[in-house]
């Protein structure tokens, strides 16, 4: 139904009805009326026209006698235009200058401006009148009795409907706010001083899962778990006691963090001297996403910091090393010296190549590092792991990995987990020792949240001094044999990830380190996409384009860039994957950087056979992501889904 319809509809409506009506906005200005409104006043076409002034018909009410007779004309129009901008809901009676009487009821509007209706009462004043003057038994007092009555009961009328009104705005609103805040991505909720919840708006469980989904009714002990209510606690008692108050908690149910704000709700107290009120509002948050960043954003500046106090330092350590070193080695070639001189010299030379050691770790750990994400099959990671790690573990250790099914695609540097992962492994063999033991690493999910990771071992497990010092740089346990910068290197790498490590000690004896991931999912299975092959290899190209098309791919082929240019105009181009190496003179990283600015949205990457400390290698994997040669099918999958994942901002 159009809106001219509805408009139509609405007008006749109100001209039938036998009250006049009149709607003014909050600017006094007139919006609706009936026929009615006109007939009863003998108002001109212009004062019921949408947009006449309130003060207009007023005016010429008065000067047309309908109030009664005016000494001031302008005062009287201005005492009722001033009463009109107060918007207080009023009933009156009155009679007309003709006569008549009329009852007048006005109600404020929710959007500003009221609504005034006229009811035309004569008849009823006319057998009030009629009562009393044939009434001659009845006594003047019980006439005015039920004359008063009569009034306050068409005043009660009007009340009630406009509290009718009320009622109907009230749960309106009460609704809106009810959906609203359900809507929220927070949980919001009061509790009474007993710490009972009297609100919530059931988003409890979303923000800390293994809750309930309504509260109201349950303590705050029984709504959260122990250890949650435990922490929250002491805030909760602040802001019964007046003080608004922020916490920052890990619900260990879930490994969330999780932000609560306390706000205290007053008591009030009422006119007869009762309390109202009181207890606390509560708006809990999860920041988990917000932590991961903040925290690796923090690790980073104290990365940078790092390599700006070091880096004076290790340059003058690395001169004050090379002198050393040329110096011993000189006093270590002279003829005739003593054995023992020659000792000393040849143990100065292994301390100073220690010394230049420690400097490539100082550096690794305080230098520039940035973690690239990307698909991972977590299964093949680990199996590449055990072939790395069994080597260097005694016969008498054993090495036992299993992993949590359904977690095989993940998203993280496979790179930098994989030498954490190494490390650990390397740390729990040296403390368990020649005797051999068991070392275990776990690998599973903490609800939706983390990829916790635990290497156990049966050692005999971290001392007190390492449990709190264990991951600062340079603190170790293996005398001179270690550097220190071991399970540094562990908590550096983890917090530039966004997550967190932990140091503890087995019940059953042995310690347990324990890291904690963002989980980001990986989806591998790309949709088909029409991908641009450019190879100078024909058998290597052929073999590619099988390995694409056989996961779904369509593909079109290129021996050179001059070629590739010409191809990567059709429509629907998806990715562009291109040999460094292409036989002339220009490269294929000088083919991508040009199709760059060309094709802006379309994924690339290159492939080779390059060495990675190779200057070309080294340069091209700053702008594009490489894949290596040889590769598998799995290899080329984790690389398209990678290239596609890589923002192309980042690549500019």
């Amino acid at each position: 139904m159009s809106q001219e319809t509805t408009d139509k509809l609405t007008r006749a409506g109100l001209n039938l009805i036998q009250q006049a009506l009149s709607i003014f906005d909050r600017d006094l200005r007139l919006a609706v009326c009936n026929q009615r409104y006109q007939e009863m006043f003998s108002l001109p076409d212009w004062l019921v026209t949408p947009g006449a002034a309130f003060e207009d018909t007023i005016r010429y009410l008065v000067m047309r006698g309908e109030y009664g007779p005016q000494s001031d004309a302008e005062a009287a129009v201005r005492t009722r235009v001033d009463a009109a901008r107060a918007f207080q809901p009023h009933y009156m009676e009155r009679q007309r200058a003709n006569g008549r009487w009329i009852s007048v009821e006005g109600a404020p509007l929710p959007q500003g401006g009221w609504v005034t209706v006229y009811t035309d009462i004569t008849e009823i004043k006319l057998q009030e009148q009629l009562l009393r003057a044939r009434s001659e038994e009845l006594s003047g007092q019980l006439f005015a009795h039920a004359e008063r009555l009569s009034l306050a009961n068409r005043e009660l009328a009007s009340t009630n409907a406009a509290l009718a009104e009320a009622k109907r705005e009230l749960t309106e609103i009460e609704a809106r706010t009810r959906l609203t805040t359900e809507m929220m991505p927070a949980h919001i909720a009061h509790v009474n001083r007993d710490l009972v919840y009297t609100y919530s708006n059931r988003r409890l469980s979303t923000v800390m899962p293994g809750t309930p989904d309504d509260a109201v009714g349950l303590h705050a002990a029984v709504a959260l778990d122990p250890d949650t209510f435990g922490r929250i606690r002491p805030y909760l008692d602040r802001a019964l006691a007046g003080e608004a108050a922020v916490c920052e908690i890990t619900h260990e149910v879930s490994g969330r963090r999780i932000r609560v704000a306390l706000t205290p709700d007053p008591v009030v107290t009422t006119p007869e001297g009762q309390q109202a009120g009181g207890g606390v509002y509560i708006l809990s948050t999860d920041i988990t996403e917000e932590t991961q960043a903040r925290a690796a954003l923090m690790q980073t500046r104290k990365r940078e910091l790092a390599a700006q106090l070091t880096s004076g330092l290790a340059h003058d350590f690395a001169n004050l090393l090379t002198i050393i070193l040329g110096l011993q080695g000189r006093l270590s070639r002279l003829p005739g010296l003593p054995r023992e001189a020659t000792d000393i010299a040849r143990a100065t030379v292994g301390a100073a190549r220690r010394g230049g050691a420690l400097l490539e770790r100082i550096g690794a750990i305080s230098g520039h590092r940035e973690l690239h994400a990307e698909p991972v099959d977590l299964r093949l990671l680990l199996d590449d792991l055990r072939m790395m790690a069994r080597p260097s573990l005694p016969a008498q250790t054993e090495l036992l990995i299993s992993m949590e099914a359904d977690l095989e695609s993940v998203l993280l540097d496979p790179g930098a987990l994989q030498d954490s992962l190494l490390n650990l492994i390397l740390n729990a063999r040296d403390a368990i020792g020649a005797t051999g033991g068991t070392i275990r690493l776990v690998v599973q999910r903490r609800r939706d949240t983390w990829l916790e990771i635990t290497v156990e071992d049966t050692g005999p497990g971290f001392s007190e001094e390492a449990l709190r010092h264990g991951t600062e740089p340079f603190f170790t346990t293996k005398g001179g044999e270690g550097s220190g910068l071991g399970l540094a290197m562990v908590f550096d790498q983890t917090s530039l990830a966004g997550g967190s490590l932990r140091l503890a000690n087995r019940a059953e004896g042995g310690a347990r380190v324990t890291l904690r991931l963002p989980l980001k999912p990986a989806d591998q299975r790309l949709p088909p996409l029409l991908i641009l092959l450019v190879e100078d290899d024909p058998d290597i190209r052929a073999n590619t384009r099988e390995l694409l098309c056989a996961a779904g791919h369509s593909v079109v082929e290129a021996e050179n860039a001059t070629d590739a240019r010409a191809l990567a105009a059709l429509d629907g181009l998806g990715l562009v994957l291109s040999d460094i190496h292409l036989g002339a003179e220009e490269t294929g990283l000088d083919l991508l950087r040009a199709l760059r600015t060309q094709l802006p949205e379309v994924a690339m990457g290159l492939m080779t056979s390059l060495p990675p400390n190779d200057p070309l290698h080294d340069e091209a994997a700053r702008e594009f992501p490489v894949l290596r040669k040889p590769f598998e099918p799995g290899d080329l999958r984790r690389f398209l889904a990678h290239c596609t994942a890589t923002p192309r901002a980042a690549a500019e």
